[in-house]
């Protein structure tokens, strides 16, 4: 996105690497992401929406689509592939071919509304991923659970009006996108936490409102925007995890698909944008969906 900007390369090389030092790649099923085809764009994203994203990319140079998203002229694969990333693990964990799914992909996508990019995010990956799941799988109901440190505005609002998504949410605020205290409505779970809350706040606000939520709604597949920037370590943010709250949280989300979602769980990669603790964080997260 340019020179000094947070959302780099830089990020998915040190998660590679730390999944390769850990030792848990050698455990890991790899593909090539394939490129979304528009037909699951346009299941979250308004025509004109996936046009603007379309029309905007540059042949040299920089285009901007808001104040803090900017596209080169590898950006639309990259966001293609991204999309298509969640949309290939949807359909591996449906066929049975692997339990599970980490998609190491950017740009992040939980800010892209259905008529809007923004925040770093041109499609919403997770949400195209939903909409596959209950569109060509026929799913009635799945769960996305969301614990990066900004609300994932443009996944509640694909979501607002469809009760087949449960999203549950914790998030900093108030803080960018500066919406989200109130869903307003039962399958919207959002719980926003102060600046500076730490592991036990968390954990309490997961266990209090997401779990029971998650427990009567039985989710049939699993969805996370896995989002490592609520870490104290994170430069953009004022949340105070450690390593360990992410493998703490993966593991209570497993015991979520294990009881209802026969262990399905699609995840993809947020923010984080600490290099190094965006890696080991990866690795706690990953570690935890191996079992």
């Amino acid at each position: 996105m340019g020179e000094g900007h947070p959302e780099s390369p830089q990020r998915l090389k040190s998660v590679l690497r730390h999944l390769e030092s850990s030792g848990l790649a050698a455990r890991l099923v790899a593909r090539e992401a394939p490129r979304a085809e528009r037909e699951h764009l346009e299941r979250v994203h308004e025509t004109e929406h996936v046009e603007t994203v379309f029309s905007a990319a540059p042949s040299r140079g920089y285009a901007y689509l808001d104040p803090d998203t900017s596209m080169n002229p590898h950006s639309l694969d990259a966001a293609l592939r991204a999309a298509g990333a969640v949309v290939a693990a949807t359909d591996m964990v449906m066929n049975g071919e692997v339990r599970n799914a980490f998609c190491a992909v950017r740009p992040p996508g939980h800010h892209a509304t259905p008529d809007r990019p923004m925040g770093f995010c041109m499609f919403n990956n997770v949400a195209v991923g939903a909409m596959h799941a209950l569109e060509t799988h026929l799913l009635e109901r799945v769960a996305v659970l969301d614990f990066d440190v900004h609300h994932g505005n443009g996944t509640e609002a694909s979501f607002h009006d469809d009760p087949r998504v449960m999203l549950c949410s914790t998030f900093q605020h108030p803080y960018y996108p500066f919406c989200g205290a109130d869903s307003g409505n039962e399958h919207i779970i959002n719980v926003p936490l102060p600046a500076m809350t730490g592991s036990r706040g968390f954990r309490e606000a997961v266990e209090r409102f997401w779990i029971p939520a998650l427990d009567r709604f039985k989710p049939q597949m699993v969805f996370v925007s896995a989002g490592f920037d609520a870490h104290r370590d994170d430069p953009l943010a004022y949340l105070k995890l450690e390593d360990e709250d992410y493998r703490w949280v993966t593991e209570k989300l497993m015991e979520v698909a294990d009881r209802h979602a026969e262990g399905r769980v699609v995840s993809t990669l947020e923010g984080g944008y600490n290099v190094e603790a965006l890696g080991r964080c990866v690795v706690q997260h990953v570690g935890a969906l191996l079992g």
